[in-house]
């Protein structure tokens, strides 16, 4: 994931948190809001229903032609707790249901009282027409119908000997039983509403408690995930950035290290990665430019030992060349194969000569079209009129079929000479001589592999060294002109070996509009390789 992405992701979930706590407070607010706003209607039907219960107390306490007042409140009470109840069952029907059943059977019993009341004045007026002695006591009677109607049924009954089956009598009962049944339902409904008082302020807690707690749990989350994910990236980062300056600084002394890369795909990596491929070309650079320093040095060595070697070796052969004419047929057999060793010799060394001075010129390459296939197959029929190439197959493979690469033929050639001797001495007994060739978009990839003895990992190291050589008889120049010649192509040339198994090399050539750029790079290198050579003739001397 990149740092960009990283940064983002971290912000995104910090905002989710905050934005999630500001949600969730939110709706709490408003819930709180409401259920503030339903406590304190229950505040209120509590206190309503308080004054209900201390109208109704006055109400009995007063006789019904004084109780007007008192009827009047409780009327007035109960149709403010039945409003307010319809207004509460909207917020929670659950929660006023009970509460407004028992309002409304509380006035449908008053109703029944107020009903009741009115028949026993009906019977006591009726008993003050037919009983003088009623009439005497009659006020006495009904200032008691409210507060103990029992007493008036004993009274009536024992001093004045009113019958207990008399509608009086039993409108006194009937009263008894409404008025017990109406102050139980008085007390259930201040039970009621004390429990709904009670139940909204623990809602009110509740949602207050919850409310704290998800500041306490979301906020410190915010905090450590915010603060987590920012020290994690920056602790990354900067981490990395301190390793990655140590490496630069490093490199710039000449120390060149590679980059172990994190898991982490992001800015930071890419330019780590990108660093150690840096660093690998660095590697090959500086290879290559102390192998062309070495060259070019060998090569000033080697122009002057081939020049001083060369008269010597010229008058050695116009010598023994003098000598054979002069014994004639003559000759004893030893003096000829003296002679003959003599003469053989001498062509071996100048052939070694030949090709000292041939590393030492280097010229440079004279570019033309070059088609590869006829070119392969010309250099590997003229191979075959050198060597023994009868057990060995030729295998090349070019895609596409056609391929025409901007170089200098003799020393394309001269390449492909020298990588096909070596590849039929290491097939001794047969084998396969594949040549892929692949065109790529500014490049021409081209791979020549043998099936034969393979060469181990010391050998490898060295086999593009002057000099170098595994062969009984070889001068150990031919890899070295190849890969000089591969160079000053603007190319590159890999190998890659393993013992039993044979040998690849790889040759990497850019094709014509590629060349104009490795033109400045092929200039600065030759520059260097001039100034080692002034630097070496000038130790020499």
């Amino acid at each position: 994931m990149s740092l960009k992405k990283k940064i983002v992701l971290s912000f995104l979930l910090s905002a989710g948190i905050i934005a999630l706590l500001s949600v969730f407070l939110y709706l709490n607010f408003v819930e709180i809001r409401g259920e503030t706003d339903f406590l304190e209607l229950t505040d209120t039907i509590r206190s309503k229903s308080l004054q209900l219960r201390r109208h109704e107390k006055n109400y009995f306490l007063y006789a019904p032609s004084e109780a007007s007042d008192e009827t009047k409140a409780l009327h007035q009470y109960l149709a403010e707790l039945d409003g307010m109840l319809d207004s509460a069952q909207i917020r929670s029907v659950n929660r006023t249901a009970s509460l407004h059943k028992l309002v409304r059977e509380y006035g449908s019993q008053f109703g029944k009282i107020e009903s009741l009341v009115g028949a026993a004045l009906h019977e006591s007026n009726r008993l003050k027409r037919t009983s003088p002695s009623y009439l005497g006591v009659s006020r006495l009677i009904e200032a008691n119908f409210l507060n103990k109607p029992l007493e008036d049924v004993d009274y009536l009954e024992k001093r004045l000997l009113v019958p207990p089956g008399h509608r009086f009598i039993a409108s006194l009962k009937d009263l008894e039983s409404e008025i017990t049944a109406l102050r139980k339902t008085g007390e259930n409904i201040l039970l009621e509403a004390k429990e709904l008082d009670t139940t909204a302020r623990e809602k009110v807690d509740d949602f207050n408690h919850r409310s704290r707690n998800a500041i306490l749990i979301i906020f410190p989350l915010f905090l450590v995930v915010g603060f987590g994910t920012f020290f994690f990236i920056i602790n990354s980062v900067v981490k990395r950035l301190h390793l990655l300056t140590d490496v630069v600084e490093k490199a710039g002394e000449g120390r060149f290290t590679t980059m172990p890369l994190s898991r982490s795909r992001d800015e930071v990596a890419t330019l780590i990665h990108k660093f150690n491929i840096m660093e690998e070309h660095l590697t090959l650079h500086e290879k290559e430019l102390l192998q062309s320093k070495k060259l070019a040095a060998i090569g000033t060595l080697a122009a002057g030992v081939a020049h001083e070697i060369n008269n010597p070796l010229n008058n050695i052969f116009t010598t023994a060349q003098r000598l054979q004419r002069k014994t004639g047929g003559e000759c004893p057999d030893y003096l000829k194969r003296g002679l003959d060793d003599i003469f053989g010799e001498t062509m071996r060394v100048k052939g070694i000569v030949g090709d000292l001075l041939e590393f030492a010129r280097g010229r440079e390459p004279h570019l033309r079209p070059v088609e590869l296939r006829s070119l392969l197959a010309g250099v590997y029929r003229h191979l075959g009129e050198q060597m023994d190439t009868g057990a060995v197959r030729f295998l090349p493979d070019l895609h596409p079929g056609e391929i025409v690469l901007y170089a200098d033929q003799e020393q394309l050639e001269q390449v492909f000479i020298n990588l096909f001797a070596n590849a039929v001495h290491a097939l001794p007994n047969g084998g396969d001589l594949v040549v892929r060739a692949d065109e790529e978009d500014h490049r021409v990839k081209i791979r020549v592999s043998d099936t034969g003895t393979g060469m181990s990992s010391e050998t490898i190291e060295k086999v593009f060294e002057p000099f170098y050589t595994t062969k009984d008889k070889g001068t150990g120049l031919g890899l070295a002109i190849v890969f000089n010649i591969i160079q000053k192509h603007q190319g590159e040339i890999e190998v890659a070996s393993a013992e039993g198994k044979g040998t690849t090399f790889t040759i990497t050539l850019p094709k014509e509009e590629k060349r104009k750029e490795a033109n400045l790079v092929e200039a600065l290198n030759r520059q260097g390789a001039k100034d080692a050579r002034k630097s070496t003739a000038s130790g020499l001397l």
